[in-house]
């Protein structure tokens, strides 16, 4: 295979270019400040540096894999680099990818030690095998990688269902946030990326592997830029004990005097960090005094959205003037009719247009 590679000057170029895309994604996540991609988004500064990291690790991965492709002839030579890649691949690349996944959901900050557990076998593994100058663990360490990629997998689908239920705890409007679906399919492109490259078939797999890597890189940059920063603020030490007294006494007040007395709630994609610098406490007050209540954020803000619906709907017929629900639900603080509808729906018992036909008779 490798002389095929040597000989084809389209793959090398195309080599080239990953490995380009990759080093320019690096050095743009670290030393640039502004988004260029999205100028209106505050990215985690988190997933900013470990995707940088990450793409550092296919800069030097291209690198080292370039002495076999290109330089190397002797067999015995091309065997040991290739299995030193591969335990490179085990202590950076995997990790990597892991890292990168569990950082984008933003609900808390995960540790990571299990991550190095996880693929610990792998390292020692390849280090026996770069020992031994033997491939006969490979198809073990392939076994475990997929066992390994198809756990986490699972892990991410439940860990981003936790997520989707931490966004719909603290933010109205999810059209713009909840994308779990982005990750997962992540997760699943990666882990597939990551089995099969430590497979060798032929050069038709070498061009997709590489075309793979820059779709990859391509959403990555996308992914981090567009994806707001929602990072909980961090409670303030030696306040405990005024908690129950400021929830009970100060909370219920301000939300009437600066959320509901102002129409607050109006705001699209009002958060409750906005809401909770608005009336001037901290986040968590704010959100053990809704689960004092019994209700979530998600809950206050659209039972306060859906009121203004109806009293906009009883005022526009009572008026005789002209309108539409989705006119109705985008001055009530929706952007999107589809949230609006489903909200009202758990609020109202019906739907919108069964609503309207029940309160014109």
């Amino acid at each position: 295979m490798y002389d095929q590679i040597r000989g084809d000057i389209p793959y090398t170029m195309l080599y080239a270019v990953v490995m380009a895309m990759a080093l320019m994604g690096c050095c743009y996540l670290l030393f640039r400040r502004s988004n260029a991609i999205a100028p209106d988004v505050t990215p985690p500064l988190r997933l900013r540096r470990w995707t940088a990291a990450f793409f550092a690790v296919f800069v030097l991965n291209h690198v080292w894999y370039m002495l076999p492709m290109f330089f190397l002839t002797s067999g015995k030579n091309i065997q040991l680099t290739n299995l030193i890649g591969g335990l490179l691949d085990s202590m950076t690349f995997f990790p990597l990818a892991i890292i990168v996944l569990l950082t984008m959901l933003q609900d808390r900050r995960r540790p990571l030690w299990p991550v190095w557990l996880m693929v610990m076998p792998l390292v020692v593994g390849m280090v026996w095998c770069v020992t031994n100058h033997s491939y006969v663990l490979l198809s073990a360490l392939l076994a475990y990688l997929l066992l390994m990629s198809i756990g986490l997998i699972i892990y991410m689908v439940r860990a981003t269902r936790q997520y989707g239920r931490w966004l719909r705890d603290n933010y109205a409007d999810l059209e713009h946030k909840e994308v779990w679906q982005s990750f997962l399919v992540l997760a699943i492109m990666m882990m597939v990326f990551g089995v099969y490259s430590i497979c060798s078939k032929g050069i038709v797999y070498e061009y997709l592997l590489q075309l793979a890597v820059v779709v990859i890189i391509c959403y990555l940059l996308w992914r981090v830029e567009t994806l707001e920063s929602l990072s909980p603020d961090p409670s303030p030490e030696g306040e405990g004990s005024i908690v129950e007294e400021t929830m009970e006494n100060k909370i219920g007040p301000l939300l009437q005097k600066y959320c509901i007395d102002t129409q607050l709630y109006l705001q699209h994609d009002l958060t409750v960090f906005q809401l909770a610098q608005a009336i001037g406490v901290n986040r968590l007050y704010l959100s053990h005094y809704f689960s004092s209540q019994g209700i979530s954020y998600n809950t206050y803000i659209n039972d306060l959205r859906i009121q203004h619906f109806v009293r906009r709907y009883r005022e526009a017929v009572a008026a005789g003037h002209s309108f539409t629900a989705q006119q109705l639900a985008n001055d009530s603080g929706y952007q999107s009719y589809s949230t609006f509808s489903l909200a009202f729906k758990q609020r109202m018992g019906q739907t919108v247009t069964a609503w309207m036909r029940n309160t014109d008779k």
